[in-house]
């Protein structure tokens, strides 16, 4: 005790001296744990960094920003959809209540009217259809005419009836000399019970933007009448695009036989169109003989989703 007294001084600075050395390490500890932490943080991003670089494409660099060019072109995208949506307008159901809600009485109706003007537009326009047609509605509207629908139908039936109404109409516009068929796609429990010939093998597809609806359209024309047919899907406001199109001579057709089967009968010759006028004496007569063809094309509905 007597040299603790007699060296106060320096015991109290040695004590003082190692709590500062015990602070210092406490503190020199914790520092080396943040570099540590700092360093593999560091490590990370710069891990993150060089994947992303080498990624096809890359965000870019500090000359080019492909991130903000994503999204200007993302823009004008967008933009352009906005534009192109005038040009996919959406084809009212038959009957158009602006609901899919409409009784089982009301599309009958709207069913039996709508064949009946098809028909008679048909006939206005000298398209020659087959007998009784129903627009491939048979199993809803022809002989054994349904009042009561499958359960869940009555909204994509309709929709379809408004689609069937519009490739008509645009069939008889461009004046064929007759349509064979309409063949859509089963909505229906009742389709089941149709004939084979109104359908087609096909369904409906949505992705993000659409919901596309196929019809395989089968008509006989010549070919000035088939190229008017494609122009006028073509220049349609309505949102159709033609997959595919198969043209042959229509040099034998199926009939509806009286008990109700399909027989080949041969088509008519087709009728010479007029002759020029002769050159001159002396001169060759032309004579143009173009051959009936028969046509079938597959097109899509193109049905634009609501905005989100």
């Amino acid at each position: 005790m007597a040299w603790i007294k007699r060296n106060l001084f320096f015991v109290v600075g040695g004590i003082l001296a190692i709590g500062l050395l015990g602070a210092a390490g406490y503190y020199n500890y914790k520092g080396w744990s943040h570099n540590n932490a700092a360093f593999d943080k560091l490590n990370e991003i710069y891990n993150t960094l060089r994947d992303l670089t080498g990624k096809k494409p890359s965000p870019g660099n500090e000359k080019v920003n492909n991130i903000e060019a994503a999204k200007a072109q993302e823009s004008q995208l967008r933009d352009w959809i906005r534009q192109a949506a005038d040009y996919f307008k959406p084809i009212a159901p038959i009957p158009n209540t602006g609901t899919n809600a409409v009784s089982s009485k009301a599309f009958a109706e709207t069913l039996s009217r709508t064949i009946d003007q098809l028909q008679h537009e048909a006939d206005a326009a000298s398209v020659t259809l087959p007998p009784k047609y129903t627009f491939s509605f048979e199993a809803e509207g022809g002989s054994h005419r349904l009042v009561i629908f499958a359960p869940g139908s009555l909204g994509l039936l309709t929709v379809q009836l408004g689609e069937v109404k519009t490739i008509a109409e645009i069939l008889f516009a461009a004046r064929v000399n007759s349509l064979d068929g309409i063949q859509r796609v089963r909505v229906s429990d009742d389709d089941t019970t149709g004939p084979q010939a109104d359908y087609f093998d096909g369904h409906s597809v949505t992705n993000n933007l659409a919901v596309l609806t196929p019809y395989q359209i089968t008509f006989r024309s010549f070919s000035p009448e088939v190229g008017e047919v494609l122009s006028r899907f073509a220049s349609s406001p309505c949102g159709f695009v033609v997959k595919s199109v198969s043209v042959q001579p229509a040099g034998a057709f199926a009939v509806a036989s009286a008990a109700g089967t399909d027989v080949i009968a041969p088509t008519p010759p087709p009728a010479a169109l007029p002759p020029a006028a002769l050159p001159g004496k002396g001169g060759l007569q032309t004579v143009l003989n173009e051959q009936l063809l028969r046509v079938t094309l597959v097109v899509e509905v193109v049905k634009l989703l609501p905005k989100k």
